[in-house]
């Protein structure tokens, strides 16, 4: 059977040759625990999903978009006692994502998305930074903001919680532990006020943050929930991408007086 043609980890070259793909999808990663019940590489595993699923939706609308394969190591500065947890410094992330961009501009894909599915990374700096350096449009996409998800679970957290678990119960189950051997996903808070109410920031240092490493109560996760948190987000994930896919990045803003308005801050 051949290879996705949005997926390039399964495409050849005869059909490489011949697409004139427009966005390049780049999903960003991590290989980390994930509490007692998920497997380390759970953050690569959805990324490959989301990604292949969403850029599939767009090349049925005719956009040309490709998932390129996921890089599994991702930022681990508050995890480096973990065992296992691989830890790449965001500088070392820079150089890569530098290099990542010069092969796109030297090919001519002129558009490239970072897909990030992980909390510790962090793009945006390194997206300016890209900017300026290379005739090429970049964005990021943290996948975990494109919805709420207080319509899709009835718990928090952010690290091998109950939407973690009911994606990874939907995409890859039998990779997935029994609800009764995961630990409860709490958390010791921090004890400074500002640091407590987030306006104030540090990163967590994990074994001394968590019991079990996870960050919210897994035990009403299913996998009903994470099919249908799935199907929409990948639908809107599609959307962005045929939208980018036809964008002229020369025309961004919004100048029809019925629509642009004036936005203030």
């Amino acid at each position: 059977m051949p290879g996705r043609p949005y997926v390039l980890a399964e495409t050849t070259w005869k059909t490489v040759k011949e697409t004139p793909y427009e966005v390049a999808i780049l999903p960003w990663g991590a290989t980390e625990a994930h509490n007692y019940h998920l497997p380390y590489a759970t953050d690569v595993i959805q990324l490959d999903y989301i990604a292949a699923e969403a850029a599939g939706l767009a090349w049925e609308s005719g956009a040309k978009v490709v998932a390129m394969p996921t890089i599994p190591f991702g930022v681990q500065t508050g995890q480096l006692e973990v065992r296992l947890d691989i830890n790449l410094y965001p500088s070392t992330q820079q150089l890569i994502l530098n290099d990542v961009a010069d092969s796109l501009v030297r090919q001519g894909v002129p558009k490239l998305v970072v897909l990030n599915g992980h909390g510790g990374n962090g793009f945006r700096q390194m997206v300016r930074e890209l900017l300026a350096k290379h005739d090429l449009f970049v964005c990021c996409v943290d996948w975990f903001e494109v919805l709420d998800l207080g319509g899709y679970f009835e718990g928090g957290g952010d690290h091998a919680n109950e939407m973690e678990t009911s994606m990874m119960q939907h995409i890859a189950p039998g990779l997935v532990l029994p609800l009764s051997e995961a630990g409860d996903g709490a958390v010791r808070p921090f004890k400074m006020k500002a640091l407590r109410e987030g306006w104030a920031w540090t990163q967590r240092s994990w074994l001394k943050a968590t019991y079990d490493t996870g960050t919210g109560d897994p035990s009403k996760s299913t996998p009903e929930k994470g099919k249908r948190y799935l199907d929409d987000l990948t639908k809107e994930l599609s959307s962005f991408f045929v939208e980018l896919a036809e964008a002229d990045v020369n025309d961004l803003y919004e100048t029809d007086p019925q629509r642009a308005g004036r936005t203030k801050w």
